[in-house]
């Protein structure tokens, strides 16, 4: 889901966007002086219409492009000035779109909609999964931790997954890729939590961000649903074994597991982390510690103060 800010003091712009993209964005106003605030949001898309803010426009347009989280977000001016050299000067200052407020609803919309394609391209969405990557996965992160806001990370990724592409191949494996991309978005996105959002790293690594849910949960409906399919992209015979054999470098069979998803969760507590960094390094540790377990396991750090335990959880 995709979230347009609008800076405006009246109604009228942001009821025309409601209008024209109905339910395929969200459309948030907000006054010029909650701009600064609104910034610690990272909006997808930020609109300003200059005729309703007090001051300088190209001041607003600056301090998105100063601010490291907001220097790829896209601008829109919708403005009455139409005078040329006030066009060019901000136009200068890499804002994206310069409109007319008289603009047609449909050519605001189709302008909008031709920014959140090349959105997704600069964002670094994953070609495989159509997942958004590390840029967006810091930036959702960081949004997070700006507004002091409790959330739960799940890092996700496979067990045994290299024997599996070495047997069966790597279209496969990109097959089993899709199938878990599509498990996780089921479950993080079930009962429609727009603030939820599921990330791609690369390869086997996924993230996924959970408010306002039980994620313990989400954890076991997961692991449910992958064991369940993973099957199906495996040949009878290595199911009724429980394993697949591969030659390792000496020219020796080895036996592996079938394919299993490890999840590692940190329970982010206000005020626990400082950055991002430090998240990321919880993570890693309770992912580490599902990793040793065998089958399908999630591991959850609920430390609220880091002398608290950390709870295993076999299948």
């Amino acid at each position: 889901m995709k979230f347009i800010y609008v800076v405006d003091k009246e109604d009228e712009l942001k009821l025309k966007l409601e209008e024209v993209f109905k339910k395929e964005v969200k459309i948030k106003k907000i006054l010029p002086s909650q701009f600064d605030d609104m910034l610690k949001n990272i909006p997808d898309i930020l609109v300003i219409n200059e005729n309703n803010i007090e001051g300088d426009i190209l001041e607003y347009c600056k301090k998105v492009r100063n601010d490291d989280d907001n220097s790829i977000t896209p601008i829109i001016v919708l403005s009455a000035n139409t005078e040329n050299n006030h066009i060019k000067e901000i136009l200068k200052n890499e804002v994206e779109m310069y409109l007319p407020d008289s603009v047609d609803k449909d050519i605001l919309y189709y302008s909008i909609k031709n920014i959140m394609r090349l959105l997704n391209s600069n964002r670094m969405v994953s070609p495989l999964t159509g997942l958004p990557g590390n840029i967006q996965i810091q930036a959702e992160m960081k949004k997070r931790l700006s507004n002091n806001r409790e959330f739960a990370m799940l890092y996700l990724d496979l067990d045994n997954f290299k024997a599996y592409n070495d047997t069966y191949g790597f279209s496969n494996g990109d097959e089993i890729i899709k199938f878990t991309a599509k498990v996780i978005q089921d479950n993080i996105y079930k009962g429609g939590n727009e603030r939820n959002f599921v990330g791609h790293i690369g390869g086997d690594d996924f993230i996924a961000i959970v408010e306002d849910c039980d994620y313990e949960t989400i954890a076991q409906n997961i692991i449910a649903d992958f064991d369940m399919g993973i099957v199906s992209y495996f040949n009878k015979s290595d199911i009724e074994n429980g394993f697949i054999e591969v030659e390792n470098r000496k020219g020796i069979m080895e036996q592996y597991p079938l394919t299993s998803i490890s999840i590692g969760v940190v329970d982010v507590a206000k005020d626990r982390f400082k950055n991002t960094l430090e998240i990321g390094e919880a993570g890693a540790a309770v992912k580490h510690l599902a990793k040793t377990i065998y089958g399908s396991t999630y591991v959850i750090d609920r430390r609220k103060v880091r002398e608290e335990k950390i709870e295993k959880h076999i299948k």
